[in-house]
């Protein structure tokens, strides 16, 4: 490929009305990389660790190609080590509007517990560590990161999910750009391995009575048909079902007129194993339509 040219014949089309240039940070640790794999694997040309002030020139390039007739959509992957390109965040964005380009934020965060995990898994320490303890560089991190986080139009919690459940819940966000045009994560969960950070609603299947105490369904889990049945058919469960279904109504279309086009439902038990897989699996069901794109991500199946 050329000196300073870009990719485009063979790429997928932009999405005219959503995001054509985004902003991928977060927590060292949190998922940068694994992100920017799907991103790049769905058409996206991405520039990991680019340095902040090669932003409009990346930007600039991308104008070019659009002006030759190719597609392009363009993720720049930022870490904390760009530190100056925090303050002049805003500046940045507002030059990739001015060029056309739709820009948006996406922050990837976990718990200081998850992350402490990953970088002694590796054996590596935190960019930020110094010659202090890995959890002083990780509160230095997120420190900075504050505002930053609050900005993003969307932030996705990895704290209990590994590679490959990541991959499917960052896959969704950034496809092609046909079809639904609002994307719901329903999230399965158990309450003793923690609340999802980037929940948007959450509710507590504990509630039901618990098919870990039927000797024969204990093995199982939420997908399969006996657990289903018996989580389904208890009689509280298709009120629930029908009351969150009408809630959500209101909710997506609200979510349509101001442009959202990712959320996530949270659906918690004790374990995440039972009622909380066969429940979220049940709301997908209900919740998908042409607007709207349901998909699953069993966090903490396997974990027991």
């Amino acid at each position: 490929m050329p000196e300073g040219s870009l990719p485009g014949a063979d790429w997928g089309p932009s999405d005219p009305s959503g995001a054509d240039f985004v902003i991928v940070t977060g927590m060292s640790g949190a998922g940068r990389t694994t992100t920017a794999n799907v991103m790049e694997d769905q058409g996206w040309y991405v520039v990991d660790n680019l340095p902040p002030q090669l932003l409009s020139a990346m930007a600039e390039l991308g104008t070019q190609a659009r002006a030759e007739g190719r597609a392009i959509r363009i993720a720049a992957v930022v870490d904390v080590r760009s530190q100056h390109f925090f303050t002049e965040f805003e500046s940045a964005t507002e030059h990739l509007r001015s060029a056309g380009w739709t820009p948006q934020l996406l922050f990837l965060d976990a718990t200081d517990e998850a992350l402490v995990r990953r970088f002694e898994s590796v054996r590596r320490p935190h960019p930020l560590q110094g010659d202090g303890r890995l959890l002083d560089g990780i509160q230095r991190e997120r420190e900075i990161l504050r505002d930053l986080r609050s900005r993003a139009q969307i932030v996705v919690d990895t704290s209990g999910l590994n590679v490959h459940q990541l991959s499917r819940k960052v896959a969704p966000l950034f496809g092609a750009g046909t079809g639904p045009s609002l994307r719901l994560a329903l999230l399965s969960f158990g309450f003793k391995y923690g609340v999802p950070l980037d929940a948007d609603f959450v509710f507590d299947m504990r509630f039901l009575p618990n098919p870990f105490w039927v000797p024969e369904l204990r093995a199982l889990d939420g997908r399969d048909p006996e657990v289903s049945a018996y989580v389904l058919g208890q009689g509280d469960a298709g009120d629930f079902l029908e009351r969150v279904q009408a809630l959500m109504e209101p909710v997506t279309r609200g979510y349509h007129s101001e442009g959202r086009r990712y959320a996530t439902i949270a659906i918690g038990c004790t374990g995440g194993k039972h009622r909380s897989v066969a429940m979220a699996e049940a709301l997908a069901e209900r919740l998908k339509s042409d607007r709207i794109e349901t998909f699953l991500v069993h966090r903490d199946l396997g974990r027991e």
